[in-house]
């Protein structure tokens, strides 16, 4: 109600009651049931809810094992085989999630935003970890470095595809133990960052599903 002509962007005011707390985990659940189809099996698919949950409660740390032991019904082995075994239909996954954007925020005219953070790391295990320029502090940290893509509308905003960014000696000869022990793909190739965010924006136009200018 407050996105008038004369106030395009105000943020709505509000205050949290136990009921809106009620319903909004009764919307988790509904954003959930639409993913169903994209996990084979049950144990995945109920941790993968348990994920969601921990991701958005008001830990400190969102790792694993933190939103195992805190979450209902978490459990860290199942867990942790979700994020690091489990098999799941990204593709459709992903179609899944444009067409709720799409139902939400569509319009016409909506925009492509593409930008990239740094998110720091103090080991050295994750794939494409480097000391490189982090966006999150402004500084050259040992970090990873993402590449998204987010839609805007009159209606609202949401993050929508990303990519990796793996800084190019990762793919000298010095690192091969280290793509082998991170089981990084053979068919994996270095991109700049811009080329990554074009392919992005050319597979959302390809796709058809969310319409932009």
């Amino acid at each position: 109600m407050c996105r008038t002509a004369d106030e395009t962007f105000a943020i709505p005011q509000f205050v949290l009651t136990r009921s809106d707390l009620d319903s909004f985990l009764d919307e988790l659940r509904g954003f959930h049931t639409a993913f169903r189809a994209c996990f084979t099996r049950q144990e995945p698919r109920d941790q993968f809810f348990n994920y969601m949950v921990g991701q958005c409660s008001a830990l400190e740390r969102k790792s694993i094992e933190p939103i195992a032991l805190r979450v209902e019904g978490g459990k860290v082995r199942a867990m942790q085989r979700l994020v690091s075994e489990a098999l799941w239909d990204e593709d459709a996954m992903l179609e899944t999630y444009h067409r709720l954007v799409q139902d939400e925020m569509g319009e016409p005219d909506g925009v492509l935003s593409i930008d990239e953070t740094g998110f720091v790391k103090k080991g050295a295990d994750s794939v494409g970890v480097a000391r490189q320029y982090c966006g999150s502090l402004g500084t050259v940290e040992n970090c990873q470095v993402g590449v998204f893509a987010a839609y805007a509308s009159r209606q609202g905003y949401a993050l929508v595809d990303k990519r990796l960014f793996i800084p190019e000696l990762w793919f000298t000869d010095a690192y091969q133990a280290r793509r082998t022990k991170d089981k990084m793909p053979e068919e994996v190739t270095w991109q700049t960052k811009p080329q990554l965010a074009a392919a992005m924006v050319q597979e959302l136009y390809h796709a058809g599903v969310l319409p932009f200018k």
